[in-house]
């Protein structure tokens, strides 16, 4: 199957790069380095000849809600027209668990945006939604830290490996079932807070995590497990854990 890999230099994407390879699949990775820009639309036509699936592993450069929700709409609408140009079979769009339940978070906002746009197109699409990556510690440690102090918002989470949503979301593609959503996530439920601190310790790191209540009714929801899926979402659990993944070559 050949199958194109949108923002494939990515986190998740180039996991799923990697995994669609080693499954044998003929892959794309949709990149301005290969002269595709999915955002301007530029060189999509040539790059989608002959893809029967697209995975759409996309992050905003902005986490701002106008800058993120047009970014989103934009770089879906052009997959979808210039997908179903070329004769693409479906897509598969990469989402985020409990978006719904945190209403007034710019960046959620502008995903539900992504998915909306997704679903409205002609291409049959399946939205996986995943839970934060185990990376994701790790990332606001190195992006929040101020000297000796890593200040972490205080949220529940249940983390799941960027390489296993890269590996579903392979899957998914190579046997979507009906279109509609789909949800990942890994075997521990833990706090972010938590999670950084135990990233730190592995790290060798002189960081303090310090704890971070963020105000008002998303605070409050992030807080209670918004973002940990329920008996609604039906997620597939994939480790590793949170303790095996650090001691894994994935945590650097």
């Amino acid at each position: 199957m050949r199958i194109a890999v949108a923002g494939g230099t990515g986190v998740a994407g180039r996991y799923t790069v990697a995994a669609a390879r080693a499954s044998g699949h003929d892959v794309v990775s949709l990149s301005r380095s290969e002269g595709v820009d999915v955002a301007a639309g530029t060189g999509l036509e040539s790059a989608l000849e002959g893809v029967e699936v697209v995975i759409d592993a996309l992050n905003a450069p902005s986490t701002g809600r106008a800058a993120a929700t047009t970014f989103f709409t934009t770089a879906t609408g052009n997959l979808q027209a210039a997908g179903h140009r070329c004769g693409v079979d479906r897509m598969v769009v990469l989402s985020i668990v409990g978006i719904d339940r945190v209403p007034g978070f710019a960046y959620y906002d502008a995903k539900r945006a992504h998915e909306a746009a997704a679903l409205a197109g002609p291409v049959p699409v399946t939205v996986v939604r995943a839970t934060q990556f185990h990376e994701f510690a790790g990332q606001l440690v190195d992006r929040l830290s101020v000297g000796p102090l890593a200040p972490v918002p205080s949220v529940r989470i249940q983390p799941v490996a960027a390489r296993s949503v890269g590996e579903h979301l392979v899957e998914v593609a190579a046997d979507p079932g009906p279109p509609g959503r789909t949800a990942l996530a890994g075997p521990e439920v833990t706090g972010l807070v938590a999670l950084a601190r135990r990233t730190v310790r592995t790290r060798g790191q002189r960081r303090w995590v310090v704890p971070v209540r963020l105000p008002g009714s998303v605070g409050r929801a992030l807080r209670s497990g918004a973002l940990v899926p329920d008996d609604g979402d039906g997620a597939v659990v994939a480790g590793p854990g949170p303790d095996a993944w650090l001691a894994s070559p994935d945590a650097g």
